[in-house]
């Protein structure tokens, strides 16, 4: 798992910066380093590269410090500061306490002053530096409050040339404003390498890091953690735990295959469909988006005849997670409509296919890894696109693949 021969990053000549042709350029592939965390390892694209600078931005409180402490104390074999301006040291003592890691190589700074950070870095010469967080840092060479525009800016900025010169890797933790945008200046996501989103809900054990932006690898990945009394533990299979374990069957309920970047998901849709007591229907959805959720509303009023206009409609993915794949369309077409009906869904089918606004099944991408995922989790029985089984060998399966072209065809199949 570990990259043992990482070498310590030697100082590079700064302002070396003649005009070269590009193919003299080396295209090698940086040597990465690889963290025990395989869940970090695939949102960075395959490790930490060197040099790089890294934005992580997360509510309070939803486990930013924690899981970068944690990851800190697991590199035993390279030279890790980490530098806290909100936190004493006992504060961090406790937290590495109850992680209960051991590590001889990691060192802890408790500093604003850039001045005095970078004399402290020159003679430790640590080979990865967090910062916990942006916005308490303040540079000398500004006369401005910490936490500012031009201070954020500036800190960060030397803080990129750090770690461009020297090549080391550099985390930086920033706070995030109320609507969930990371604070400071947008300059700030410009500046760095990789900007990742740790995001969950405070109610569930479940967190996520998300990629936002990489400019070594997708920025479709996203890894999964359960918060625990010991840190954050990895959960390398999600399906599991987004599919709740019931003995009876329940209408309103749809399994749908889903994709996050490259890994294939499976995630349980919930649907509860009402008569309205008030005058206007509600609308609400959790995990899904609003709109989306009443144009399918739409679709199955005009194209399947449901009067949907006199109903309240609530829909929830469950685990706390937020889905953006249109895949996920047609499991959500099916909940409503199990609900509608008040008929369960029997509970070894699942689904993949987007909705179109005719009322047809639209084919998605990488069909084959959510045939496969679902398979692999015990399912006999997935609808999805005919248009997707024209161009895919979905036939080398043991799963019973239902192609379907019209919301029709579904509906008269399931019900």
């Amino acid at each position: 798992m570990r990259n043992t021969s990482w070498k310590q990053p030697e100082l590079s000549a700064a302002g070396n910066n003649n005009i070269i042709n590009l193919a003299a350029v080396n295209g090698a592939e940086e040597e990465r380093l690889l963290t025990p965390d395989a869940e970090l390892n695939r949102v960075l694209g395959g490790g930490i590269v060197p040099g790089s600078l890294v934005l992580v931005g997360g509510e309070p409180g939803i486990g930013k410090s924690t899981l970068f402490l944690q990851n800190a104390l697991l590199l035993t074999h390279i030279t890790t500061l980490y530098i806290s301006g909100e936190e004493s040291a006992q504060q961090i003592k406790m937290r590495a306490d109850r992680l209960k890691i051991q590590n001889d190589q990691f060192f802890l700074l408790t500093e604003t002053s850039t001045q005095t950070i970078f004399q402290e870095i020159k003679k430790l010469r640590p080979q990865l530096v967090i910062v916990d967080s942006i916005q308490t840092l303040q540079s000398p060479f500004i006369e401005a409050a910490p936490g500012s525009v031009s201070q954020i800016r500036e800190t960060t900025a030397e803080m990129q040339r750090f770690a461009k010169e020297t090549h080391t890797p550099v985390f930086l933790i920033g706070h995030i404003t109320k609507d969930g945008a990371i604070a400071g200046p947008k300059i700030l996501e410009h500046m760095v390498d990789t900007v990742l989103q740790f995001e969950g809900d405070q109610h569930y054990a479940y967190r996520i890091l998300r990629t936002i932006k990489n400019r070594f690898g997708s920025t479709a990945e996203l890894g999964i953690y359960e918060m625990t009394g010991q840190g954050l533990r990895q959960v390398t299979n999600p399906s599991e735990i987004l599919i709740s374990q019931r003995e009876d069957q329940l209408s309103g309920i749809a399994i749908a295959a889903t994709m996050e970047g490259m890994r294939p998901m499976l995630v349980e849709v919930q649907a509860l469909v009402t008569q309205s007591v008030y005058g206007t229907p509600q609308r609400t959805a959790t995990g899904f988006d609003l709109r989306r959720l009443q144009l399918l509303l739409a679709v199955l009023e005009k194209r399947g005849g449901f009067h949907f206009g006199v109903k309240d409609v609530f829909l929830n993915i469950a685990g706390g997670i937020r889905v953006e794949d249109p895949a996920i369309d047609l499991a959500v077409l099916c909940a409503l409509l199990s609900s509608y009906e008040d008929v369960a869904i029997a509970g070894n089918i699942c689904f993949a296919g987007e909705v179109g606004l005719s009322g047809e099944i639209r084919a998605v991408n990488r069909i084959e890894q959510r045939i496969a995922e679902a398979e692999k989790l015990g399912f006999e029985k997935i609808f999805i696109s005919r248009y997707n089984k024209k161009g895919g060998h979905t036939g080398k399966f043991d799963i019973e693949v239902v192609p379907v072209g019209r919301v029709e065809e579904v509906y008269r199949q399931l019900f």
